[in-house]
C-alpha cells in the first residue's frame, strides 16, 4: 500500500545556490531545493506555504514564503549566445578535421573527405568484434567528418551558384 510518510516516495530535488533576503532585513547564502522536473520560480510561485533552504555551513530548514522579501540565483551560468555557438560550436575548425589548410582547393577537400569518410565509415567496421566505446568514437568520427565536408562544401555551392546565372534571355 502507499505510504505518505516513507522516505522512498519523496522527489529527488536539484539544489539552486541563491542569495535570500528575508522580511527582518537578514540575508542568507545558501541552497534551495527545487524537485528535478521544476524551476525555481514553480517552486517559489507554488502553492505549497514552505520552502526547503540550506544555508551554507547551516541545517537545511523550511522557510515560510512569506518571509522572503527576495531570492536571487547565484552562479548560475547564463545560457551561451545562439549564434555564437553556431559561429563556433565548441571550436569546431573543418579545416583541422579535414586535416588541411586554410584555403585548400575543392579538389583538395573532396580528396582528404573521400580518405577520411573511408577510414571511419561504419560499415568498414560493422563485423569487426570492437568494444562499444571504439564503435561511438567510430561513429561521432565519421558524423564529424560528414560535419566538416558539409561545412566547408556550402559555401562554396553558394559562391558557384552566384557566378553563373541560370537562365539568361537571348540579345534582341
Amino acid at each position: 500500500m502507499f505510504e505518505r510518510n516513507r522516505i522512498d516516495n519523496v522527489p529527488e530535488a536539484n539544489a539552486v545556490p541563491v542569495e535570500v533576503a528575508f522580511a527582518d532585513g537578514t540575508t542568507a547564502k545558501g541552497k534551495l531545493m527545487v524537485p528535478i522536473n521544476k524551476t525555481l520560480a514553480d517552486v517559489l510561485n507554488g502553492a505549497g506555504a514552505f520552502v526547503e533552504l540550506e544555508p551554507y555551513g547551516g541545517e537545511p530548514s523550511f522557510v515560510a514564503k512569506a518571509q522572503l522579501v527576495s531570492v536571487r540565483p547565484v552562479g548560475v551560468p547564463r545560457a551561451p549566445h545562439l549564434l555564437a555557438r553556431l559561429a563556433d560550436p565548441d571550436g569546431f575548425d573543418p579545416y583541422r578535421v579535414l586535416g588541411l589548410r586554410a584555403g585548400a582547393t575543392r579538389e583538395e577537400m573532396r580528396a582528404a573527405y573521400f580518405a577520411l569518410a573511408k577510414l571511419y565509415h561504419p560499415d568498414r567496421y560493422a563485423t569487426a568484434e570492437l568494444p562499444q566505446e571504439v564503435r561511438d568514437y567510430l561513429a561521432a568520427m565519421a558524423r564529424r567528418v560528414n560535419a566538416a565536408h558539409a561545412a566547408l562544401e556550402a559555401p562554396q555551392k553558394r559562391q558557384a551558384a552566384r557566378a553563373e546565372p541560370v537562365f539568361t534571355t537571348p540579345a534582341r
